[in-house]
């Protein structure tokens, strides 16, 4: 289990929209390149909460035996690197359809200590999933990825909430029957 997760920091629109610059891609306004980045923004926010989400996985799994920590993996870990990798291409992708710089991505700092305990990681994991997946249903629902017209985007916003989504019950559910 690699916990080298990351984390984003925005880069900006390298100077594009300076009412001087004359650094806009053709055909589009100052207007249009905010909102691009604004998104990008958004999506960045939800990969950085992923990332916590998996850190504080790969903490628990780290504590746990070795039948109980295989069960992790496939039931939560799993599904989340998946989840993980989809939004960065996405995020990626996006960027580079519009010729904004792509992300920039930190390491994640580690979750806390040991002795927070399993089940602490596993709400620390599941509060992250909860954020991420509400940062995303903001983001659809406010038709910003529509208004972009970019299929692609909507796509892996959709694919990457899919794969989140029983995240927090399943980790829930993990908690309930740890040990037995």
């Amino acid at each position: 289990m690699n916990e080298g997760s990351l984390a984003y920091r925005s880069v900006g629109t390298g100077g594009r929209g300076q009412a001087s610059g004359g650094d806009y891609p053709p055909g589009m306004g100052y207007v249009t390149i905010e909102a691009q980045q604004e998104l990008l923004d958004n999506v960045a926010g939800a990969i950085d909460d992923i990332a916590i989400a998996i850190a504080a996985l790969g903490s628990a799994y780290e504590l746990l035996d070795e039948a109980n920590a295989d069960r992790l993996e496939e039931e939560l870990f799993r599904p989340l690197q998946l989840a993980y990798g989809r939004a960065k291409r996405t995020h990626d992708g996006f960027a580079e359809r519009v010729k904004l710089p792509i992300g920039d991505f930190a390491a994640t700092p580690a979750p806390g200590a040991a002795s927070h305990g399993v089940k602490a990681f596993l709400e620390t994991a599941s509060a992250a999933i909860d954020r991420a997946d509400a940062d995303l249903a903001s983001l659809q629902d406010s038709l910003r990825p529509v208004e972009v017209g970019d299929p692609e985007l909507r796509a892996g916003l959709a694919d990457v909430r899919e794969r989140i989504g029983g995240s927090r019950g399943r980790a829930r559910e993990f908690v309930r029957t740890l040990g037995r």
